[in-house]
């Protein structure tokens, strides 16, 4: 599967910190990136830019902030052709704060956003493009906003906005590849100057598959995890994705190490991956946040009761 335009963005540290309030220590982060510079992976996202007055640093980890200094200290010394990119959340992240890509160790902001809030966005991506960034919109929770109002946003974004890439966002792990092929199939329909990306959710094992059917209908960025770290069920596994895609320059091995010596441990620590209440939410396309409190309860393994607790709501 090469196609010479396909860019992959590894997302561990960004998606994987969703799990632990993003207090990764910074030896970890640095072998993280260690082994994806080594693999030849384009990107790798650090964590998000959020503001410090919204978010303690007494609650959350260092790349809730990446504060600029702790990603310089993170990759000095590493020879690496890996780009840097941090996300954004509409109204979390204060513009002032960010200083001019020629000033800072960052190449990409993502900006995540709702489509209700795409005129927010684009004033966001904006700014940071005429600060000398590569820039993509992220746009959440895609599996419940399919209405006319996501075409009227997509044609603001390419009217109106100086983004890269366009994001297709599985939030809740809901598609299906029918629909994944109908939205990229859609997007480009409308986006006709920037590039399609794609980032899934595996609530139902199906974030790889996901990416896979985007991939043949032309989406050119591609997001995975290691070991498919991430929220709930966690994300795409980045291994798969660079063992589907065939392409000389990326290198599967220092990956194989990097799970073997840092992410099989994590995990006894921290839980993520396909489990059945994450799979139930994925079923009925909700966000996983019920789930989670589940599997952090004294019923943590009472998947009908949860089952019939998201149903009963349902109904409601």
């Amino acid at each position: 599967m090469f196609r010479e335009k396909i860019k992959v963005l590894d997302c561990t540290i960004r998606d994987g910190g969703l799990i632990n309030n993003h207090d990764f220590d910074r030896r970890f982060v640095r072998e993280v990136y260690k082994a994806v510079s080594r693999a030849g992976v384009d990107y790798i996202e650090m964590g998000y830019k959020n503001s410090k007055e919204l978010f303690s640093p007494k609650e959350y980890g260092a790349w809730k902030f990446c504060d600029d200094d702790e990603i310089r200290k993170v990759t000095e010394g590493i020879e690496s052709h890996t780009k840097i990119s941090v996300m954004v959340d509409v109204g979390r992240v204060k513009l002032e704060d960010i200083k001019p890509c020629s000033e800072s160790p960052v190449d990409m902001i993502r900006v995540a956003s709702y489509v209700k809030d795409v005129d927010k966005a684009i004033f966001m991506l904006n700014h940071f493009a005429d600060k000398g960034y590569e820039t993509t919109v992220n746009i959440m929770a895609i599996s419940r906003d399919q209405g006319v109002e996501l075409d009227e946003a997509l044609d603001q974004l390419e009217r109106e906005s100086k983004a890269n890439v366009i994001y297709i966002v599985d939030s809740f792990g809901a598609l299906y590849q029918e629909t994944v092929e109908g939205l990229v199939k859609r997007f480009k329909k409308i986006i006709k100057s920037r590039e399609i990306g794609f980032h899934g959710h595996n609530h139902q094992q199906l974030a790889f598959g996901n990416t896979i059917e985007a991939i043949i209908h032309d989406a050119n960025y591609l997001d995975g995890t290691v070991y498919g770290i991430g929220r709930a069920a966690g994300n795409c596994p980045l291994e798969l994705l660079i063992g589907f895609l065939k392409n000389p320059k990326f290198d599967i091995r220092p990956i194989l190490d990097l799970i073997s010596h840092e992410l099989v441990p994590l995990r006894k620590k921290i839980e993520w991956g396909y489990i059945i209440p994450y799979a139930i939410s994925g079923m009925m396309n909700e966000h996983p946040k019920a789930a989670m409190a589940l599997r952090k309860s004294d019923k943590k393994e009472n998947y009908r009761g949860f089952y019939e607790s998201l149903m009963s709501t349902g109904l409601d």
